[in-house]
């Protein structure tokens, strides 16, 4: 699978951008652009992302996974955090990179990128999907009132090249993207068996305060579901429930 790369100084979002640009040679290519920085970067919901100016790396993919159903689009989701996971453990010990459900990548406790998936879809099938990347790479310090990032050069101590991580990421995405069509219960699996917190009890909250859980699995939608300590399963879709970290 090859993405059309383009990158730009300066944007608000390069979601946005690829949602409002026609792609350089036809509506069904793959493309991948990546900024220096951006003035409106989002995290999910309101969140919005801290990066210094040409220090991290910014980017979204769009892509056409035609072959997906539309009740299955979490295996996309699954598919990037794998790809980003795959690349980040050439550079960490595999053992500390974990992925954060849905979709966050963690180095121990600390988040090192998050991501963000628009989907359209066609009918039962997914039509495109914009996948936007925030992957703190060489920021030294951070100022905003998020609890815990951490970037690669905190980690190991020296720069890292950003395109060479982005031309990185962008095959192992491909690569993934691809078993989805012919193994996406293997996707689906390595996902489940890379996941933040997937042994043992840990404190979590909801909207009836926090408690301890251990991990039972993901449903294939994406829903998290935990079983307490009275062994009683609960189920939550994205925001439902918070991480006590």
């Amino acid at each position: 699978m090859k993405f059309t790369r383009i990158h730009i100084d300066e944007t608000d979002s390069t979601n946005r951008w690829l949602q409002t640009h026609e792609p350089p040679f036809g509506r069904e290519d793959n493309v991948a652009v990546w900024a220096d920085f951006q003035t409106a970067g989002r995290g999910c919901g309101n969140n919005t992302w801290e990066s210094q100016r040409a220090k991290n790396l910014l980017f979204s993919l769009l892509c056409h996974p035609v072959f997906v159903k539309a009740d299955r689009q979490f295996v996309v989701s699954e598919a990037i955090a794998l790809a980003i996971r795959r690349v980040v453990c050439r550079y960490v010990e595999p053992g500390r990179v974990r992925i954060k459900w849905p979709n966050d990548l963690y180095v121990d406790d600390r988040k090192l990128a998050g991501i963000l998936i628009e989907n359209q879809l066609h009918g039962q099938l997914l039509a495109s999907c914009i996948i936007g990347v925030g992957l703190n790479v060489n920021q030294q310090v951070f100022l905003s009132d998020a609890p815990n990032p951490v970037s690669l050069w905190q980690l190991l101590g020296r720069e890292t090249d950003r395109e060479t991580l982005l031309d990185e990421i962008v095959q192992a995405f491909g690569e993934e993207l691809t078993r989805c069509d012919t193994e996406a219960q293997e996707v689906h699996f390595d996902y489940v068996s890379c996941l933040y917190r997937n042994e043992g009890f840990h404190r979590y909250r909801d909207a009836n305060g926090e408690f301890e859980a251990e991990l039972e699995t993901i449903e294939t939608d994406g829903r998290l579901i935990l079983r307490d300590r009275n062994a009683r399963l609960r189920r939550y879709a994205f925001k439902e429930v918070q991480y006590v970290i």
